[in-house]
Parts: C-alpha cells; structure tokens; sequence
C-alpha cells in the first residue's frame, strides 16, 4: 500500500470509529495539512499504546482547525500559525496552544531533467507575483547557471483554502519583497495574482506531479511522498540550504518565539514553521480531556521518536518544555488534569 493509501485508510477508518458509541474514547481533531503524515502515524501508534482512545484527525487547513476549535466543534485544532493571546481568548472557551512539530514549506517544481534549482527569496517572490513567468528568464538562468532550464512558461500552483503553508510562503516572502507585501501579503488566506488554486498540501502536490513546468509550495512530507523535486532556498545567512532535518531543527533552535519563519541561523532553512495542536484550557468533558492531555504528552514525548521517518524534525528541548509547562496547566472543571505530570 502506498503512503497516500495509507493516510486515506487510516482517516476512513478514523471517522468510522467516531461513529460507534460503544467503542473507545474517540478524540476528534481538525486543521493544518503540514503535519498530517506524522499526525497519522501517532494516531496509528497511539492506538497501540492506548487502546481505548482513537485519534480522528481530519487535515482540512489551519484556518479550519482555528476556526473550528474556537467554536467548539472539535476536540482540539490545529494550527502552523501561532495563534495571538488575544485570539487565545476570544473562543467561546479560552484556548491553549501546544506545539508538536517542526516541518518544512518547500517549493517543489515539475521540470524534466532539470534538478537542484537555487531560488532566492526575490527570486521566488516574482514567480508567485507572475513577474517572472518563464522557467528561461535571464534572472532564473543566472542564479542557476549549471542547470538547462526549459524554454516554457511557469504553471504556479498555490492552495486554494486557509493554510498555515501559506502563511509561513507569505511570511517569507513579504519579508524580503516589498512589492510581494504590497499586492499580496502574509497570511492563512491570500490571492495570488497568477497562477492555479488546489486544495490542501495533497491537492497542491498532485497538481505538480501531474504537470509539467508547475511550482508550487507544499510541506516537505507531501513532496517527499510525491516524488516532487525542491528547490534550494537561500536563507538570511545568504545559504541556499535544502529542506534537511537538520536545516529545520537549525531553524527552530534559531528562533525566538513560536515563529521560526526566516531565522537568522546560518544552517536553517528559512521557511519552516513550527505547528501547534490547540485545545481549551478548561474541558468541559474530564474524561475527554484527560484522553487528550495524556495523548498529546504522549506526543511531545514517545511520539518524537516516529517525526524524522515521516519527514519532520523532532522538537528541541525548549519547545517540549514548553508543551510540559501548558499541558501541566490543562483543567476540567477548574481542577488540573494531568497534576504535576
């Protein structure tokens, strides 16, 4: 069975479990594409670990997680774009955000025998702006000169729902280009002036695969599982660095704060983001929320240990501490869930 078959059996089987009332504790969640792949292999393993608890996790966009959760639709969301403590507070119950995990926004091309292309932020701002529309353009075959870029136009591709992949594109790119700022900006939901809308990082990279001359921007996962080529993008030490394991973990020691878009660390890959799972602080439901809590320690703890396979740098030190302090703090009905861990 090939990965894409395997994510799609486990979310079929998922949703069907959520169904049966006479099954075990199920914990439905919803949000970010970016960490799917390894939001599913915890599912998987959870599940053997604890079998009582079956993790539902359906990846229909960041801006569908946040939106979600806030309105208590779900047992928890998920985000790639950390949430402000003003938004934290506005849901209809106060929210928390934990992070448990660290991927990579690639952009990843179609080219025939054309490999290891080098983009600039710039670059890769005009190609989403539709200023540089050919894959020969003199500035494209200047910051590649070993590579024989086609005579053809450029098919961009871009995700067509609320995503925290584009936030963290956007991010980037508006840092570095004024003009890309300008019409565009960052955020969840954009309108890029060129090119053609897919849904989800599956969606996005599906188009790709099946279309020659198209760049578009997906989780490294998805590339990775799509056989998709990636660019070299060059990093604010002036490094054009692959999206490696290790250039993320180099981008989220090199960060302050939950953002670790564009970090000023020499090794780092600059689009990487980091994704966080967010859930109430106070759970109406004790049993619910003592699946979840234990769930998610399990996450940030035992489950780091299956991110490198699935394409995903595990969580350094800080971070997990973070989680620990949240999750520590996680109530039902005013009295700590997980005590003093």
């Amino acid at each position: 069975m090939n990965r894409r078959a395997f994510l799609l059996g486990l979310g079929a089987a998922t949703m069907a479990c959520s169904k049966n009332e006479h099954g075990p504790q199920v914990v439905d969640g919803t949000g970010a594409t970016l960490p799917y792949p390894l939001y599913a292999r915890w599912a998987a393993e959870y599940a053997r670990v604890e079998p009582n608890v079956r993790i539902n996790y359906q990846p229909l966009g960041s801006g569908a997680g946040v939106r979600q959760i806030g309105d208590g639709v779900v047992d928890f969301g998920a985000t790639d774009v950390p949430m402000s403590d003003a938004e934290l507070g506005r849901a209809e119950r106060p929210l928390v955000q934990i992070p448990a995990t660290i991927g990579a926004v690639v952009l990843a091309y179609h080219l025939d025998g054309a490999a290891d292309i080098e983009l600039t932020p710039e670059l890769a701002a005009d190609v989403f702006l539709g200023v540089i529309t050919r894959w020969d353009d003199a500035r494209l075959r200047a910051a590649n000169p070993k590579i024989a870029l086609p005579s053809a136009p450029i098919t961009v591709v871009h995700r067509a729902d609320g995503s925290g992949t584009s936030a963290a594109l956007t991010t980037f790119l508006s840092g570095h280009s004024a003009t890309f700022r300008d019409r565009v900006g960052a955020g969840k939901v954009t309108r890029f002036p060129v090119g053609v809308g897919a849904k989800g990082s599956d969606g996005v990279a599906a188009f790709v695969r099946s279309t020659p001359n198209t760049m578009g921007y997906v989780e490294s996962a998805y590339a990775r599982a799509a056989g998709l080529s990636v660019a070299r993008v060059m990093n604010r030490a002036g490094k054009y660095v692959p999206p490696t394991l290790e250039a993320m973990d180099s981008a989220a020691r090199g960060a302050r704060g939950l953002s670790i878009v564009d970090s000023p660390d020499e090794l780092a890959y600059p689009i990487a983001a980091l994704s966080l799972v967010v859930v109430p602080r106070d759970a109406r439901d004790r049993a619910k929320g003592e699946a979840i809590a234990k769930f998610l320690w399990w996450a940030v703890h035992e489950g780091q240990r299956f991110a490198a396979a699935e394409g995903y740098a595990p969580l350094p030190s800080a971070f997990v501490t973070r989680a620990e302090s949240t999750l520590r703090d996680l109530r039902a009905a005013g009295r700590p869930i997980l005590g003093a861990g």
